[in-house]
């Protein structure tokens, strides 16, 4: 059975804000310094709203059921699309295989794997304190 599609809505605008409450400090410090503090706070709200509602909406849906399918899918997803969309919007030519192109990319990962640690880590604890009607994972 999959998971059910009224979770998955009431959690999107919780887990949104948490995700780029994570993710917006660390693109702030770590973006390289080519970019104004102004692009890089905006790339943490921008980006996650991009590929949040394909991580938590999509994938989750069609793969919420085989807990690891999901998160290989998703993981990789969420920072690779976010590297791109930053790349189309900031990117140049001449910044191509730059140091600050690496670092930019290498701080979108970052953010990408904070927001997911720190959301596995406190996952219990919201679930005690905030529980929502939900279907488990059968497996993986």
């Amino acid at each position: 059975m999959p998971p059910d599609p009224g979770f998955l809505l009431a959690f999107f605008p919780a887990g949104y804000a948490s995700t780029i409450l994570i993710e917006i400090p660390i693109l702030a410090f770590c973006l390289s310094r080519r970019h104004s503090m102004g692009t890089r706070i905006s790339a943490g709200v921008w980006l996650t709203a991009w590929t949040y509602p394909f991580v938590a909406l999509l994938f989750f849906a069609l793969l919420g059921r085989h807990r690891g399918l999901y998160l290989l899918v998703a993981e990789t997803f969420a920072p690779l699309a976010e590297c791109a969309l930053f790349w189309l919007a900031h990117g140049s030519r001449e910044e191509r295989g730059r140091p600050s192109m690496w670092q930019d990319f290498a701080a979108i990962v970052a953010a990408n794997l904070a927001s997911f640690l720190i959301g596995e880590l406190a996952s219990p604890a919201l679930d005690a304190i905030f529980p929502l009607p939900r279907r488990e994972f059968a497996g993986g």
